[in-house]
């Protein structure tokens, strides 16, 4: 509805405002930082259907995406196994962090081919980095990920997207990073993932 339209009566600002107001406490979405990868098929094509599938979550909107970065594989031979491309998913959600967690693994399981090994190939991984500030041991699902702050392919396409960024417990995600520095994460600008529409 087009405010240059002339048929159209505007709204009181004291109605906009109540809207407004409602609308903050009713849905008072979180912040949460999620990371993706993939190193199996077409990489490129499966962390975009990814990043669509959170935004089709109903209570989740996608609110930025970062660069692509080719990284080696953990615990790995070099070259034994085909190179991830990773990137991190900015997200504001009413979901609780159990119902995020569990649409992460719907999310795998969609795109999930292959479980031959414990530290084989995955075709997707989704995990959750940050939810708001909070800091849990839960073992179902540790918060920050226990790992996120040691890992430069969660931390380099996170400072790309929120420079900002602080892993909660840990410090800034750019101090973090140059602690441990880049080796092995390559940024990929010729690769790009969209925000959906």
């Amino acid at each position: 509805m087009s405010s240059s339209d002339p048929t159209v009566q505007p709204v009181p600002a004291s109605v906009v405002e109540r809207v407004d107001a409602a609308d903050v406490t009713l849905s008072n979405p979180k912040r949460a930082v999620i990371s993706i990868g993939s190193n199996l098929g077409n990489r490129l094509e499966t962390l975009q259907g990814a990043i669509d599938a959170l935004e089709d979550t109903p209570g989740l909107r996608v609110k930025a995406v970062s660069p692509v970065y080719e990284t080696e594989p953990w615990g790995v031979e070099p070259g034994a196994q085909p190179t991830y491309f990773n990137a991190v998913v900015l997200v504001k959600t009413t979901l609780p962090p159990d119902s995020l967690l569990e649409r992460g693994h719907a999310i795998e399981e969609a795109f999930e081919r292959v479980r031959d090994e414990r530290w084989g190939p995955r075709t997707l991984d989704v995990d959750i980095v940050t939810y708001q500030d909070v800091i849990s041991d839960d073992p179902v699902l540790t918060l920050p990920h226990p790992r996120a702050h040691e890992r430069a392919f969660v931390l380099a396409p996170w400072y790309d997207v929120d420079p900002e960024a602080v892993v909660p417990g840990h410090g800034s995600v750019s101090e973090l990073l140059a602690g441990i520095g880049r080796e092995g994460v390559e940024p990929r600008a010729d690769l790009e993932l969209r925000l959906p529409e």
